[in-house]
């Protein structure tokens, strides 16, 4: 694990601070309850306020909807990375052993093998590219949602002063109409309710968004790494690979020569004395040979016998 530089927990601790953020932002609701009443739904003469709100609202949901199931996705995404580091380093038999078999490390693990045994070349690039063209895809509702949240409370502004606009030309038209007053009133309460909505949906949705890109970041750097560290030596044949590898069995080679070299020397000199010893050994015999002619001499003639007895 000190290899990879990943942070496991990204993705459920950036939940747990959503989650966290939210109940703080329910709690100050309730508590100025009477003053969101005021702003948002009292005193209002059209329905303007609440459907464009309502609208902000609901855009801002779904993205964060969105993004929780992207980051519930990373969660289980990152455990099943990090078991497969575990795996690496303990040298289990089977890299995918407790390894979801539809998660990004493993689809990696066997697309690279499938190459491999199909002799086919392993282009890493290729793979990093495919895997981040096919991650962006997921993001494309709240990247777009992003972007669009703070132009849907410029769009409510720009609505409500309109109404302001059309009560201030009541008002002017007949100055004891006291609706087009309130029209003036409505249409700028609303212009600001729809303003606030959409800031602080952006503010909430902006930087869980961010996080966002961060866990993506995170989770990807995560699988190219372990492709570098352990796939690639595992899989990848490349030319300064094999060049290496020719480099190491030569080595390997020359060194066996001098193994084989110094056997022979070895057995050179066993040889020699192996020579000398049967050199040796016939002046033994020969000698032996001539003291046993002496000692049958001596026996004739101490025995005073012929030859021929």
């Amino acid at each position: 694990m000190q290899i990879i530089t990943f942070r496991r927990h990204f993705s459920r601790n950036t939940l747990l601070l959503m989650f966290l953020l939210a109940a703080i932002a329910a709690s100050i609701s309730i508590w100025k309850f009477d003053l969101i009443q005021t702003v948002y739904f009292k005193d209002q003469l059209t329905a303007t306020g609440w459907i464009i709100n309502g609208s902000i609202v609901a855009l801002f949901l779904l993205g964060i909807t969105r993004i929780i199931g992207i980051f519930l996705s990373y969660s289980r995404e990152e455990a099943a990375t990090a078991r497969f580091i575990r795996n690496q380093e303990e040298g289990a038999e089977d890299p995918l052993n407790q390894v979801p078999r539809n998660s990004i490390v493993a689809r990696r693990y066997l697309v690279m093998e499938r190459l491999f045994n199909a002799n086919s070349p392993i282009n890493q690039g290729a793979l990093a590219a495919t895997l981040l063209a096919n991650e962006s895809t997921r993001t494309s509702l709240p990247k777009y949602i992003s972007n669009i949240l703070i132009l849907t409370g410029v769009f409510g502004t720009i609505v409500s002063l309109s109404l302001a606009l059309l009560g201030a030309s009541d008002l002017l038209e007949n100055a004891v109409d006291v609706g087009g007053m309130g029209l003036v009133i409505h249409g700028m309460s609303t212009a600001l309710s729809t303003t606030i909505t959409a800031i602080v949906c952006y503010l909430f949705f902006g930087y869980f968004y961010l996080k966002l890109t961060d866990a993506q970041t995170n989770l990807l750097s995560a699988i190219e790494q372990v492709t570098t560290t352990y796939l690639a030596p595992r899989f990848v044949m490349e030319q300064e690979t094999t060049l290496y590898e020719f480099t190491g069995l030569v080595r390997s080679l020359q060194s066996l020569v001098k193994q084989m070299q110094a056997s022979q020397q070895v057995i050179t000199r066993a040889e020699t004395r192996l020579l000398n010893a049967i050199d040796e050994y016939q002046g033994q015999l020969a000698e032996n040979h001539k003291n046993q002619a002496t000692i049958i001499s001596l026996l004739k003639r101490g025995f005073r016998l012929r030859d021929s007895e």
